[in-house]
């Protein structure tokens, strides 16, 4: 059961498939139920309101369910809000892409109670992104409360089949043709089979007579199509009237069978086997969406591991290698090795954060931790490598980063690894686009924000200045990624900076510009 204090959110432009939802929750004891008719609505409830889960469907006019868990993820306050996405979604790069985005579970419609409740749970537990153990949900306040482990299922859920029949004879007959295979239910009466097919746990199919006292056949098939339990469970018609015109109308209500009495199992069983097999491809995509959600937390649990367990001693590495380097009893030789040795560990930094960080930033979950940088020092330390590095190409590479006439170092305030990837790759970029012989400089202006410029000979090609800074565009670089711009974009934007490109045909000359903001003085 639920606890009766969670606070829900049931997204659906459908009101009785709403009112259905908020239902099946109360029907778990949940009493803390809103509705919104689209993401936008529901956007300005969680603005306004605690919600601990919100349950949406996908897809809504004015803004869908993808569109409002985009906005969720990226809002600091509701980033780690848990998200169920209720969908009939098919389309598998629709999902990587919910995925991505950072849903916490995806429901497929139709579905029970039963399973709606096992998602919820599901849902509710914690992941590594609260920083409490799995096994943990959250109460009412967020509070943890500890979750024993669901026993593992003795059999297989086995499908069910409501057999509708007021001959008694019939139903016993239907019933002994279809029990060891499958789950079978019986209804003696229309309204009956209606209040069944419209309770929490509805069956897979329905096995349907047509001529019946008070509510016959036909009337359940088309109150059974008005609501949203029931709308999408397969009917077969079992009955006596099989002209063209019970035919038509019978089909014209939504079945999917006509079958003749006297029953002839032989024809009956093959044909239920046929529908139950749609049955099985609604569960297996459920279980193959669990699945890719399954593998997107191992993905997590492995970046997590990357960003803490190495990214962590990386960083500390560099700040031990810097310090010896301004030792003044080093010599030449010493320190340059020392400068080696940190070169090295950027890179490898610059690859978690190009594997990890941009990751978080695509998906709008990344958060900055804004803190003073030494730019100075660092541009010149990618300089100093660069020269290093393409010094078979003969490239001069200077620059105006050295201290201001008032002896005060300009920072910026943002992110040290973030701002060595982000200049990392631009002046790299800017080195191997420069054809031989040729230069490249890179300048510091001493501004409010601070202004990089990265300026090289060889002008960039017209017909990629468009789509510069979009991902994959590369041009004359064997094996280039075209990630280079793209990430230094990304990484520039993700610190509330700003980046842009100069082309100069007359003087043969691009200029890469990046705005970051300054850390000012006594700023922290």
């Amino acid at each position: 059961m639920i606890d009766k204090q969670t606070a829900f959110l049931v997204v659906d432009d459908f009101e009785p498939m709403r009112k259905v939802t908020a239902g099946q929750l109360r029907s778990m004891g949940a009493s803390n139920i809103v509705m919104a008719g689209n993401g936008a609505e529901a956007l300005r409830i969680l603005q306004n309101r605690r919600v601990d889960i919100v349950l949406s469907d996908w897809n809504m006019p004015v803004m869908t369910g993808l569109a409002l868990l985009k906005a969720v993820r990226s809002d600091p306050k509701l980033s780690n809000l848990p998200f169920i996405m209720i969908t009939a979604e098919a389309e598998r790069h629709r999902i990587e892409e919910a995925i991505a985005c950072g849903v916490s579970d995806l429901l497929v419609k139709p579905y029970t109670s039963q399973r709606l409740a096992t998602h919820v749970e599901k849902a509710l537990t914690l992941q590594d992104r609260y920083g409490l153990p799995v096994g943990t949900v959250l109460g009412a306040g967020r509070e943890a409360v500890t979750m024993a482990p669901s026993a593992p299922s003795a059999e297989p859920v086995r499908s069910t089949i409501l057999v509708v029949d007021d001959v008694a004879d019939n139903l016993l007959l239907l019933s002994e043709l279809f029990k060891d295979e499958y789950r079978v239910r019986i209804a003696h009466a229309g309204e009956k089979a209606l209040e069944i097919c419209q309770s929490n746990d509805p069956p897979d199919l329905v096995l349907l007579d047509i001529m019946m006292p008070g509510m016959d056949g036909f009337e359940v098939a088309r109150r059974m199509r008005e609501h949203p339990t029931s709308e999408a469970i397969p009917v077969i018609f079992v009955t006596s009237m099989t002209g063209d015109d019970a035919r038509l109308k019978g089909l014209g209500l939504g079945a999917v069978d006509f079958i003749g009495k006297p029953i002839n199992p032989d024809v009956l069983k093959p044909r239920v086997r046929n529908f139950m097999r749609y049955v099985e491809l609604r569960r297996q995509l459920q279980a193959n969406y669990d699945s890719m959600l399954e593998l997107a937390r191992l993905r997590e649990d492995v970046e997590h591991i990357m960003r803490h367990d190495i990214k962590g001693p990386l960083a500390g590495v560099v700040g031990v290698v810097q310090a010896l380097a301004e030792d003044k009893s080093m010599n030449y030789q010493q320190v340059w090795q020392l400068h080696m040795v940190e070169e090295t560990t950027m890179q490898v930094i610059n690859m978690v954060n190009l594997s990890s960080e941009l990751f978080k930033i695509e998906t709008g979950r990344f958060k900055l931790d804004a803190k003073p940088v030494k730019i100075t020092y660092l541009l010149q330390r990618i300089i100093e490598i660069s020269r290093t590095t393409f010094a078979g190409k003969l490239i001069t590479i200077t620059s105006n980063t050295d201290k201001p006439a008032d002896g005060i170092v300009p920072e910026a305030l943002g992110d040290a690894m973030l701002c060595y990837s982000l200049f990392q790759n631009l002046i790299k970029n800017a080195c191997e686009a420069a054809p031989e012989g040729s230069w490249v400089d890179v300048t510091l202006f001493d501004e409010s924000p601070l202004r990089i410029a990265i300026r090289n000979q060889g002008a960039v090609p017209a017909e990629i200045r468009e789509r510069f800074f979009d991902k994959f565009v590369t041009h004359g670089k064997e094996g280039g990624t075209g990630l280079g711009t793209y990430s230094a974009k990304r990484l520039t934007e993700a610190q509330h900076g700003r980046i842009s490109l100069e082309v100069s045909d007359t003087e043969d000359r691009t200029t890469i510009s990046v705005i970051l903001p300054r850390c000012e003085e006594g700023e922290v």
